[in-house]
């Protein structure tokens, strides 16, 4: 991973790569129901951020408004280099769907569904099979190829779908919870590859985690979300912050004065 980002302000990040995400006074509601209110962000260019918040705070709810999959009150605009606003290509990793041990869907077949229209009860052609071969390997899961879906561990089965993920390369990469079910090597190995893919093709991650552990050390911002932005900064001010404590009631330091 790069150890000198966090050295950079977060004035070193802008729109000069792929794309950015601004998020300006976001509401999201479900009849009378108030989901997000307020909500207010940038994801530059190149960065990883974190979004952190109790089961229900809206985490997903804000994550389908950006997909264009909820309606919402406010704006979210997507900027190229050249400063034009465009919708740009977003690749989703939802939470993690389960897969019977007995299913006999293999990963060749789940990822041949996912990028062609080859029927899956047939054998995939050679050249198929060679493309996904090659999607699988950006993440280094090649070898999982003819493995069946539900025998996969929990970080085998993320790095899968993050794979399906990156095809075609998106400019933006969403994840929800990527962590969850997921050991604690797991856990540093899908993260590290996450830093590595933000590096090599020129992209920003957007993920949610409900773990706080490995946050310094791999994302360049956190925000805190609690229906709206409670908390936004660095990892270390954010998880130093009364904020966290009385959203987590769990107290892993102040913040410097």
């Amino acid at each position: 991973m790069n150890n000198n980002k966090h050295n950079e302000s977060e004035e070193s990040f802008g729109c000069s790569g792929s794309c950015c995400l601004k998020v300006n006074r976001l509401g999201v509601s479900a009849g009378e129901q108030e989901i997000l209110s307020n909500v207010s962000f940038h994801l530059h260019c190149g960065e990883i951020v974190a979004l952190i918040g109790p089961n229900g705070a809206g985490k997903s709810s804000l994550f389908r408004a950006i997909l264009g999959q909820l309606p919402y009150e406010g704006s979210i605009e997507f900027h190229t280099a050249a400063g034009q606003e465009q919708r740009p290509l977003v690749g989703y990793v939802p939470q993690s769907p389960t897969f019977d041990k007995g299913d006999p869907v293999s990963v060749l077949d789940f990822f041949a569904a996912a990028i062609s229209d080859h029927p899956v009860f047939l054998p995939a052609p050679r050249k198929l099979r060679a493309r996904v071969s090659e999607c699988l390997s950006r993440t280094h899961t090649e070898r999982l190829l003819e493995k069946r879906m539900g025998t996969l561990s929990g970080g085998e089965l993320q790095r899968v779908l993050l794979a399906v993920a990156l095809e075609p390369l998106p400019h933006i990469l969403i994840l929800d919870e990527p962590l969850s079910g997921v050991d604690i090597e797991g856990e540093r190995q899908l993260l590290d590859m996450l830093d590595e893919i933000r590096a090599r093709y020129d992209l920003s991650v957007l993920l949610s985690t409900h773990d706080f552990a490995n946050l310094e050390r791999y994302a360049d911002k956190v925000i805190l979300l609690k229906g709206r932005v409670i908390k936004t900064g660095k990892p270390a001010e954010v998880l130093k912050s009364p904020e966290f404590e009385e959203t987590f009631h769990l107290r892993l330091g102040r913040e410097e004065r």
